[in-house]
């Protein structure tokens, strides 16, 4: 870290997450709608090795503090449109989780699914991220339950998780393909279905007809999009 409290501050990344995330379109709006995603944060440098993580497979939950690296922009304006209010509201950016922010800098919490060692690295594994993938990680710390949940807290806008009002079906194409994906990860269906009922396209798109397509690890999954079905069509290789 170089700088003072008047110039500023500078960050070296402790580590990068892999994500099934290859793009931002994909990715859940905010943590822990998809426990399906398995991702893993590769320690770098200093913080590749083993005493750094200590003591950290007796927690559940961990705070994940990252940067935003594609949303990072020479300019941000204080308002935003949050999806949740269909992005046709404004609100400021500090009543916001955008990515959009005077300083481009992410908070999330997420499972800890185990520790390893592989390729020379130190691997934190954890569930239900929502990042993309490549994302550098800042820090990671435990989630305390006594001090990070509070029943009492009010959210504004958003009091409570999306509403699962999408069913996810699979035509019999797609079905033939994805019992053809001899690599495919584990519960790859699972992930496809739980990100797809986030209904990840625009809130204002309502055309029936239109075809979306998203990258899942390193396929490329299509769909339309009704009023309360989304039908997979294809899967393929990116």
């Amino acid at each position: 870290m170089t700088g003072d409290q008047t110039t500023g501050f500078e960050f070296d990344p402790i580590g990068t997450i892999h994500t099934p995330y290859p793009e931002k379109f994909a990715v859940p709006r905010q943590p822990g709608l998809v426990p399906a995603a398995r991702s893993h944060i590769e320690l770098l440098g200093r913080c590749n090795r083993e005493e750094i993580v200590r003591g950290l497979e007796g927690f559940s939950h961990l705070w994940l503090v990252f940067v935003f690296h594609q949303a990072q922009r020479d300019d941000w304006k204080p308002t935003v449109r949050p999806p949740r209010l269909g992005g046709n509201r404004r609100v400021g950016v500090f009543a916001s989780r955008s990515p959009f922010r005077p300083n481009p800098i992410g908070l999330s919490v997420v499972t800890l699914e185990g520790i390893e060692q592989s390729g020379g690295h130190w691997r934190v594994l954890v569930g239900g991220a929502d990042l993309v993938d490549g994302t550098p990680i800042l820090d990671i710390k435990p989630y305390l339950p006594y001090a990070d949940a509070l029943p009492d807290a009010r959210a504004n806008y958003a009091p409570e998780p999306p509403a699962q009002t999408v069913a996810v079906q699979f035509s019999e194409q797609a079905l033939a393909q994805l019992d053809q994906l001899v690599d495919a990860p584990p519960n790859f269906r699972t992930l496809i279905e739980q990100v797809l009922a986030q209904r990840p396209q625009p809130a204002y798109h309502s055309d029936d007809e239109r075809i979306y397509g998203m990258s899942l690890y390193h396929y490329n999954i299509q769909w339309r999009q009704s009023r309360d079905v989304c039908l997979v069509v294809n899967l393929a290789l990116n």
